[in-house]
């Protein structure tokens, strides 16, 4: 969209200025005072600079009479709306927010450490919307109408959206953005309660050691999080490849080689896949694959890929528990177009498979590793998993928060081996078992 055209974009809402006639003629002053050859070729954050001073030198000459904070509103407003997404824009950079959820123009929600509450921000009218709407998907060659309704995005800063509008969104235009999330530390977890010492040292031992991990959660769990937090661990000097569908990963070893999937263009041409991209990377030497999530034929690639010497692969799905994790991955393993008997895709993730990592999102909006499991299933044998670690936890407090405490287990006598021959000891806290009577297993229910 050209600097012209955003800037004259259609009326504001309303925002305790008078009305939003007040915005709409301040953007035409501001249009005519502005060189717009001279602007476009300016930076983001310098052009908002620019814009920001030549409007209020606007405002000084012309009035109204405003009050400082009506002043800096009305500035922000008007560029909001000239360069940014308008009423989203103060939601975007509020750091506390991690999601936010547009149910028409007159319902915003957003969510607050795991909360959802509504805010008193709304659209003038659901042309406001949809051009809200128009000018993100523009960003990245895509357009959404009658015949396209439905349509996933990613902003330059990172953020992910999802839109959705009518016909099938009977509420009117539906907006979804995701934030870009930030780059949590292990130690940094660890002070939120997400896992403990414990469970850290077995995790670095086992990243150490190049076995397969496998994150998995619900929606919103933190699996992103956790999984760029264990990509720390990788020593330097590994060459990492990661693919994935929105690029949310933020490693920070020097050679890390970064994929990213493309949707189709506005002729629905020039699709690239996650699986295509696990596929190439195959070609590129790596020493380490992480997939930030696999959802579809790409599974299958990834599980071959972890039983052909990629050792130390890192992925996420979408799963309520770690048996449910398996038999997901099972699933999605079918969807490729190659016909493998699902007994065969069984044999295969018990082979690639080394350990499931399980996070919960709880009733209070607290994030935590539920579960370290292992694989004690190998060959032909059906899944068995065998729990090191569990989140044990309280009834609600008197304040609706979910305690309680990390439980270990012993570790499985082959894992054990694999630590041992890589130089990396059993953490105390957890010790080996002599027999599998010792070990803390269930059967995961076969397809």
């Amino acid at each position: 969209m050209s600097l012209r055209a955003r800037i004259t974009a259609p009326e504001e809402h309303h925002l305790g200025l008078g009305d939003g006639h007040l915005v709409a003629v301040y953007r035409a002053k501001l249009l005519e005072e502005i060189d717009l050859a001279e602007m476009s070729s300016l930076a983001a954050a310098e052009r908002r600079a620019r814009l920001e001073r030549v409007l209020g030198h606007i405002i000084s000459r012309e009035g109204p009479v405003l009050s400082t904070a009506e002043r800096a509103q009305l500035i922000r407003r008007v560029v909001d709306e000239a360069l940014g997404l308008g009423v989203l824009e103060p939601l975007l950079e509020d750091a506390s927010i991690t999601e936010i959820m547009v149910n028409g123009p007159d319902q915003v929600y957003v969510e607050r450490a795991g909360r959802v509450e509504l805010v008193p921000v709304r659209f003038a009218s659901h042309e406001q919307l949809m051009q809200t709407i128009e000018r993100i998907v523009s960003t990245v060659n895509r357009r959404v109408d009658e015949s396209n309704p439905m349509v996933d995005a990613r902003l330059p800063s990172g953020e992910r959206v999802n839109v959705i509008i009518p016909p099938l969104a009977l509420n009117g235009a539906t907006l979804t953005i995701r934030r870009f999330p930030r780059a949590y530390t292990l130690p940094e977890l660890i002070a939120l309660g997400s896992l403990d010492e414990a469970m850290v040292t077995l995790l670095a031992a086992f990243v150490r050691a190049k076995l397969n991990v496998v994150v998995s959660g619900p929606t919103g769990s933190g699996k992103t999080t956790l999984l760029n937090a264990l990509s720390g661990l990788i020593p330097d000097g590994e060459r990492i490849i990661t693919v994935e569908d929105a690029a949310e990963l933020q490693l920070q070893q020097t050679h890390v080689i970064r994929l990213e999937s493309r949707p189709p263009n506005v002729e629905g041409k020039g699709r690239i896949t996650i699986r295509d991209l696990v596929r190439n990377s195959l070609r590129m030497r790596p020493d380490r694959i992480i997939v930030g999530e696999v959802r579809g034929g790409e599974t299958l690639d990834m599980l071959q890929a972890m039983s052909t010497g990629h050792d130390g692969s890192l992925a996420t799905v979408h799963a309520n528990s770690a048996e449910d994790a398996l038999m997901r991955m099972q699933t999605l393993a079918s969807m490729s177009e190659v016909n493998v008997p699902f007994e065969a895709l069984r044999d295969q993730i018990n082979s690639a498979v080394d350990c499931v990592v399980q996070l919960a999102r709880h009733a209070d909006g607290s994030r935590r590793v539920a579960e370290i499991a292992v694989l004690a299933s190998h060959g032909r044998e059906d899944y068995r998993l065998a729990t090191v670690c569990r989140f044990e936890a309280l009834p609600l407090d008197a304040d609706r928060r979910v305690r309680g405490h990390f439980r270990c287990f012993p570790l499985p006598r082959r894992v054990a081996d694999r630590l041992h021959l890589a130089n990396e000891p059993v953490p105390p806290a957890f010790g080996v078992a002599a027999t599998d009577d010792q070990l803390t297993t269930r059967e995961a229910g076969q397809g």
